[in-house]
């Protein structure tokens, strides 16, 4: 999915190598603005991450907020990081690291800490190891952070102990942290020291003064712009706690400091979690009889709360933890097509979101024409003083028809017909853009070319600058058409014929069916490669197939665009060893040239990608190969320890008692990789939820063998709710049960 790159022309191999290397920072040319820099530090790094919105912060395993500028720690609100320090010393020391861990709704992050063996004025050591526990507790209350420190003795005696905190606060934008080198940056103003408090300012290039306040319960024995220095007495067998408020914005948006109550900690934790509990009622409740999978579904869940923003006009699913914290149409409309049935509401939400910032005229500096759904909204520094053109920036090309499908799937599930009416305009001027921007050569197919220089050279979800390519490497030229765009313009046109069709605009619903149907017709005479058994990853400008096997295909199972011959064939080659590693199908074939187990696009494996592929192979009846992508994907979160799914990982082979090989930058959370479990349970036992007739439909339903049941409570069917509990039978056949029921809903289970 992500903006690592843009330019695909000049690339050469010797631009493709490392040309420097400075500190931590391996820096590969690959001929792009706004590739991801890796760290080596951050390779070797578990992090652990809290998330509420556009805010979120990342800290070390110990819960510090370590010194390092590339890296992605840092306590971060709308594309700006606050705090990019936050270090505790115990007598100058570090501690000792016990464990870590996020709770299960993701409100709070606890760590335990010891001392190591401490001494003084060099001397022996007058303080062993493991006599004082050190808890650091953090949450993350709206866009203000707040962190407790409880301090335990169990040395037998009283104690004075010294503890620091290292501060600082570099005010980087996101894409400074990717590592992009700014020619100049604003003005750093000095630290205003208060009697318990510390201010740090900013003036940016755009105007904007933004600063980050850190306020401590307690007076510090001794207070600089980076450090504060605390002696803590603790009898014997006693504790202590410290608390401190990490409050940032821009002016005026958040006010001065205030006097801060030693109960701030647990208001805050309290706050947060009541907010999370009003949100769950969004969602049906699901669990299993297998405890992993149930932590892999609480976790996703939570993964997915903590990833919804909520501004003053609008609320909307974001993309991921650390570089895409904002709205993006392609990521935020899968995730939420992912869990339609479970949580239709941040469905509409996000359609609403994406609705009002549809594209309204010619822009090429943005990509922008009349109906085009936005692609990426970002809010820091460098967006506003246009030094990354992603501002609000429209370069992907399948963010409009995937609004249409998304559109079309939610009013179909919800029986919201007032929703249908209200998005209406919207899903006109979508369907218009299709017709003259989005198919500008008139030739039926929906392709991208990049008609400016800062923009992405690729603008579907693989949009590496090499991940479009042909069978002999070289990367096709644009305009280009995606294989599973075309399948993303055919579901559009299915879905939206019925929503035209109950909104009364029949000439409009039979217009639409008759392009489906044609469409249907001319991918498979131009993009179905006979001797390959596949699709075509793409057309290029010459209009000559990209004569690849690439998980794209996948998509056009998803979408209903094959017949039943080529969709046998394709689910073949999908789970030959070419494409899946073990723990799912990977990007690319290993018997491409450009497959690379390592890379981003050519040859990783990607939770989402994943998911559409086994919603696609269940709908032509392979359940078989969606339960072999499952179980794959869940042996990869329980090896990576995760609990849910990170953005991707590396498409190495599966190997015994070796697990998957995590992939460097990867995000985590991602909102598309922890909804695709939902997706895939979808795809499994063929739940389709139909508002208008207050009807679910469970169609020849199948769980793995580890799984003895699951059970999905307050499922909502237009205004009705209904619970279901589908078990294994004694025969391995797969029962659903009926256990509640509001309103009037009709169960239909069928079978093959």
């Amino acid at each position: 999915m992500k903006r690592r790159s843009v330019k695909t022309a000049g690339v050469s191999a010797q631009d493709r190598l490392a040309d420097s290397e400075r500190g931590a920072r391996n820096v590969v040319k690959v001929g792009s603005d706004f590739y991801v820099l890796a760290s080596a530090l951050a390779s070797r790094r578990v992090s652990r991450v809290l998330a509420n919105g556009q805010s979120f912060a990342v800290f070390d395993v110990g819960g510090d907020i370590l010194d390092y500028p590339l890296e992605a720690l840092g306590f971060f609100h709308r594309d700006t990081r606050y705090l990019s320090r936050f270090e505790l010393r115990i007598h100058e020391s570090t501690p000792y690291f016990l464990n870590s861990y996020l709770s299960d709704d993701n409100a709070q992050l606890r760590v335990n800490l010891t001392n190591p063996d401490l001494s003084a004025n060099g001397r022996a050591i007058n303080l062993p190891r493991d006599l004082i526990q050190m808890e650091r507790s953090w949450v993350l209350a709206d866009a203000t952070l707040v962190h407790r420190l409880r301090v335990r003795n169990y040395a037998g005696i009283r104690l004075e102990i010294p503890l620091e905190f290292f501060l600082g606060a570099d005010f980087a934008d996101i894409f400074e942290v990717r590592g992009i080198e700014r020619k100049r940056r604003g003005k750093m103003l000095p630290p205003e020291l208060g009697k318990d408090s510390v201010r740090f300012s900013y003036e940016g290039l755009d105007g904007v003064r933004r600063f980050t306040e850190v306020a401590f319960d307690t007076t510090p024995h001794a207070l600089r712009g980076d450090r504060a220095a605390f002696v803590v007495n603790v009898d014997r067998d006693q504790t202590a706690d410290l608390e401190m408020r990490i409050a940032g914005g821009s002016e005026p948006e958040v006010g001065r400091g205030r006097s801060m109550p030693l109960a701030e900690f647990d208001s805050a934790l309290a706050g947060r979690r009541s907010k999370i509990e009003e949100s769950q009622t969004a969602w049906a409740r699901l669990s299993s009889g297998n405890d992993l999978f149930d932590s892999l579904l609480t976790r996703s869940q939570a993964d997915l709360t903590s990833l919804i923003s909520h501004t003053a006009d609008v609320t909307f699913m974001m993309a991921g933890i650390p570089w895409f914290a904002t709205l993006f149409g392609r990521d935020s409309i899968i995730t939420t097509l992912s869990v339609l049935p479970f949580n239709p509401a941040v469905a509409e939400h996000t359609l609403r979101a994406l609705a009002k910032m549809q594209g309204s005229r010619i822009d090429e500096t943005r990509e922008e024409q009349p109906g085009k759904i936005v692609h990426e909204i970002r809010a820091g520094e460098m967006a506003a003083t246009g030094e990354v053109p992603f501002g609000r920036y429209y370069g992907s090309i399948d963010s409009t028809p995937l609004f249409l499908w998304l559109l079309g799937r939610c009013v179909a599930t919800t029986g919201n017909l007032a929703f249908a009416e209200e998005l209406w305009p919207n899903a006109e001027r979508a369907l218009e853009w299709i017709d003259r921007w989005g198919d500008r050569d008139g030739d039926g197919y929906v392709e991208y070319i990049n008609k400016t220089p800062r923009g992405l050279a690729n603008q579907g979800w693989k949009d590496s600058f090499d991940a479009i390519s042909h069978a002999n490497g070289e990367l096709a030229s644009p305009p280009i058409a995606l294989a599973e765009v075309q399948g993303y313009v055919y579901a559009a046109y299915v879905s939206i014929a019925d929503v035209a069709t109950r909104l009364g605009h029949s000439e409009v619903a039979s217009r639409l069916s008759e392009r489906a149907a044609a469409l249907r017709k001319k991918f498979s005479r131009d993009f179905w490669l006979e001797p390959e058994r596949t699709i075509a990853l793409a057309l290029d400008g010459e209009k000559q197939p990209c004569r690849v096997m690439a998980s794209n295909a996948a998509h056009c199972l998803a979408t209903g665009l094959l017949d039943a011959d080529q969709a046998a064939a394709l689910s073949q080659r999908l789970l030959g060893d070419e494409m899946f590693s073990g723990w799912g199908i990977r990007t690319l074939s290993t018997n491409e040239r450009r497959y690379n187990p390592m890379s981003y696009h050519n040859g990783s494996v990607w939770p989402h990608d994943n998911a559409i592929a086994a919603m696609g192979l269940a709908q032509y009846g392979n359940r078989a190969g969606a339960l072999r992508i499952l179980e794959g994907l869940f042996d990869a979160a329980v090896h990576l320890e995760t609990a849910s799914l990170p953005e991707l990982f590396c498409g190495f082979p599966r190997e015994p008692r070796l697990g998957p090989v995590p992939y460097p930058v990867a995000c985590y959370p991602q909102a598309w990789s922890a909804a695709s479990v939902f997706m895939i349970l979808q795809a499994l036992l063929g739940l389709e939820v139909m508002g208008f007739e207050r009807r679910v439909s469970i169609n020849s339903p199948t769980i793995p063998p580890w799984l003895e049941w699951l059970r999905i409570e307050d499922l909502k069917v237009g205004d009705s709710s209904v619970s279901l509990f589908p078990r294994r039978a004694g025969d391995g056949d797969v029962v659903t049960e009926v256990f509640e029921r509001r309103g009037s809903v009709t169960v239909q289970v069928k079978r093959s």
